[in-house]
């Protein structure tokens, strides 16, 4: 993204900001002035969605493919664990990628293929009257490369890194086609399933970006992620994520006392960025996680580096912070510069990740449909709070996305200590089927919920 980009997103974004501001201000006042706050209203379906979904729960297709989900438990565990010990480390997912192509060719979808990029995905066609829907999980694990990713089962629980997250989703999407193809529902819609690379860490969505930099005909995307499957997400967290290196002449620690010391220079902004405020709400932070530089306790380091993590719910939020932090950085080069009046002390700042942040209304059709596909699932659906999946890039386009949950339940994520509790893990397929169900339209039984972009 170029610097005037990022700029007119800044001053666009500023203006809705101030205008939504000002509406709730004034919303606050009189609510101060008048009445107390009343409970809130139970979620309200249209009537569209309401008589979709009383079709589709009344069609016997439909019906047979829950209770296949629900038989199929056992092989979708089977699969879970399968996927888990091929090894997917960051921007290495090509091994499980393979794997993963080869079994959803073997499951009839057409034109199955690995992209450039390195996503694997094939079609079930529709009758050709409904929008394209893409349903993905993610390859990649944030494990580096060598981590064991053996399953070992401990007290009726499966533990290895990565078999909740993202191992269930991707077994998950294996589910939900095979009931497709059990029961006979034939969608109006198109649906795409595959699983993408890049999501972890400093993939930065890439798999995700690439897919809809191709596929301008897909309407509406849900990623499938571990985790309870009554929860909604649909919003974003977005994330701006950089490596801040400082360059100074280097030399010897009493030799060449009095030149510009990178790692100084890096701690003068690591102090400086401890100490900015960010709004709670909405929710913005900052993080460096990982410092680098220096050779010996007695050299003068030449050159130190920061990662730098900076997130928020809100864009315009995230680039506000963005802006104070680069300033604290740049600021740190030159005090380290004056400090031992030189001018040798440089600093680069490489953005290494871009995720937006996005929203979309609590009533937005796609929010609807994924709480009826809950309820006929049997669960007692909840909108999620904010969270950076997939999801960010086809949101912050416009495109009708959600990240739902592939079950079970899933704990130290994102540790060598990962355990999966596989306890009715079949209501996350079978929460997942019947979204799919109502965005795309079931032919002979109910018209898609998701509009047709073009």
């Amino acid at each position: 993204m170029t610097e005037a980009t990022r700029t007119k997103r800044t001053l666009s974004g500023f203006v809705v900001t101030s205008l939504a501001i000002a509406g709730l201000t004034t919303l606050s006042g009189a609510t101060s002035q008048a009445e107390p706050l009343k409970e809130p209203q139970p979620y309200q379906l249209t009537p569209e969605v309401q008589q979709a979904y009383e079709k589709l729960n009344q069609d016997a297709s439909v019906q047979q493919g829950l209770a296949f989900m629900k038989a199929d438990h056992q092989q979708t565990i089977q699969d879970q664990i399968a996927v888990t010990e091929i090894p997917a480390p960051p921007f290495k997912e090509n091994e499980r990628a393979q794997y993963y192509k080869g079994r959803l060719e073997a499951l009839g979808l057409e034109g199955v293929q690995q992209d450039e990029e390195g996503n694997v995905y094939g079609m079930l066609k529709g009758s050709g009257n409904g929008p394209t829907l893409f349903v993905s999980a993610h390859l990649d694990t944030v494990f580096p490369e060598g981590t064991d990713t053996t399953v070992r089962e401990r007290d009726g629980k499966l533990c290895a890194p990565g078999i909740g997250d993202d191992g269930r989703g991707l077994a998950s999407v294996l589910s939900i086609v095979r009931a497709f193809k059990e029961s006979g529902v034939r969608p109006e819609g198109d649906i795409i399933f595959g699983g993408t690379v890049g999501e972890e860490g400093l993939g930065d969505l890439r798999g995700v970006k690439h897919f809809f930099a191709e596929h301008a005909e897909v309407d509406g995307f849900i990623s499938i992620e571990s985790g309870s499957p009554a929860g909604i997400t649909y919003k974003a967290t977005g994330s701006h994520r950089y490596v801040i290196t400082y360059k100074g002449p280097g030399g010897h620690s009493f030799g060449a006392f009095g030149t510009p010391n990178a790692i100084h220079a890096m701690g003068r902004a690591i102090a400086g960025i401890a100490d900015v405020k960010v709004p709670a709400e909405p929710k913005t932070t900052f993080n460096v996680g990982v410092v680098e530089g220096g050779t010996s306790i007695n050299s003068i380091p030449a050159d130190a580096k920061m990662q730098l993590d900076m997130r928020s719910n809100d864009e315009e939020e995230l680039l506000k912070l963005e802006q104070k932090v680069m300033k604290i950085v740049d600021q740190a080069s030159e005090d380290e510069n004056k400090r031992w009046r030189s001018d040798q002390m440089t600093v680069q700042k490489e953005l290494v990740g871009d995720r937006p942040a996005a929203t979309q209304p609590d009533d937005a059709l796609i929010v609807q449909t994924g709480w009826a596909g809950a309820q006929s699932a049997g669960l007692n659906p909840s909108l999620g709070e904010p969270s950076s999946t997939d999801s960010n890039y086809p949101m912050s386009l416009g495109i009708p996305s959600l990240t739902l949950r592939g079950g079970g339940v899933s704990t130290g994520t994102h540790s060598p200590e990962e355990c999966f509790d596989p306890t009715d893990a079949y209501l996350g397929p079978q929460r997942s089927y019947m979204t799919i169900l109502g965005l795309v339209g079931v032919r002979d039984v109910s018209q898609p919920l998701l509009p047709q972009r073009n």
